[in-house]
């Protein structure tokens, strides 16, 4: 953005192009952990009642890994 595009925009919406990225990074990243807590929670839930076998559960919890490892690299970079 040039420098009158980004006074622009400051004076329209109040805060800088900046700090809205980082409020959407903290959005993105504050919902991306409750869904993990939540799927965690449940596949824990049916492991211990029997629904789900010991490797389900850990297939859960990778993949909720992997999903938080790949959207740090691409988003934080």
């Amino acid at each position: 953005m040039t420098a009158t595009q980004i006074t622009a925009f400051q004076a329209n919406a109040g805060f800088t192009p900046g700090e809205l990225s980082t409020l959407v990074l903290g959005v993105v990243f504050a919902v991306l952990l409750l869904w993990g807590a939540w799927a965690l929670r449940t596949a824990y839930t049916g492991w211990v009642e029997g629904h789900l076998t010991h490797g389900q559960f850990l297939g859960v919890a990778v993949r909720f890994l992997a999903l938080y490892l790949v959207l740090s690299f691409f988003l934080l970079s």
